[in-house]
């Protein structure tokens, strides 16, 4: 069983860019949204949120680099700048708002994805071999499979976003508000019933005693913690 492909947003108002973009991702097996404008990105970032957001600074309606300022007020996603602004400067106020990586067009398409691929894995934590294994769980980042006491088992995208989300800060207490953001988008930060919901779900599908879990722990009145001491 394999998990859909990373979800790819393109925030790009230059149609022959985001032409050469769709053709490139889909021959690559990503999935996409595009967006010609900052008004129209954000809303996708939040509504349908993405694995990596590629965006130019030369938008119509709005400064990239304030798309990207609030895009970090509330998510972690990858981004990667795509921009015909070359100068150090831009670049350097770039990454310390938060951008991931940086290219000037015109770029190759093999850099491109090169790009992309180191950001996804470092979104992800991924160890050198990209597995990660705590207790019964196993989970292949690359494959996106997962795995239970040897048993390969299905989570939805969305469970498996939350797992994933749990992953990359493993050992650390994640609040409820941070996952709602991460998973949901801004917009449901205070849905913690949608929370609720996808725990109990995902718990019972990866927990051998959902009711007295081992593997994702409940921190009462804070988050969740993803375990990885336990040995079972």
């Amino acid at each position: 069983m394999t998990h859909e492909a990373p979800l790819i947003l393109i925030i790009e108002d230059e149609a022959p860019i985001r032409r050469f973009l769709r053709a490139s991702l889909s021959e690559q097996g990503y999935r996409f949204n595009e967006a010609e404008s900052a008004q129209d990105g954000l809303r996708l970032a939040a509504s349908q949120p993405p694995d990596l957001i590629v965006l130019d600074l030369g938008l119509p309606d709005q400064n990239g680099l304030e798309v990207l300022r609030q895009i970090r007020d509330w998510s972690s996603v990858p981004i990667i700048i795509v921009s015909a602004r070359g100068q150090e400067h831009d670049k350097v106020t770039a990454l310390d708002l938060g951008a991931n990586d940086y290219l000037t067009k015109p770029f190759g398409v093999g850099e491109l994805f090169a790009r992309i691929r180191v950001a996804l894995r470092l979104a992800c934590k991924m160890p050198a071999e990209p597995v990660f294994a705590t207790g019964e769980l196993k989970v292949d980042l690359t494959a996106r499979r997962v795995w239970v006491q040897g048993q390969e088992v299905h989570l939805t995208p969305t469970e498996y976003r939350l797992l994933t989300t749990l992953i990359r800060d493993a050992g650390k207490v994640l609040t409820q508000s941070y996952l709602l953001k991460e998973v949901w988008g801004p917009g449901h930060a205070q849905e913690g019933h949608y929370l609720r919901v996808a725990m109990a779900k995902l718990r019972s599908k990866i927990e051998s005693e959902p009711a007295r879990p081992r593997i994702i722990i409940t921190e009462v009145g804070v988050g969740y913690r993803l375990n990885v001491t336990d040995s079972n």
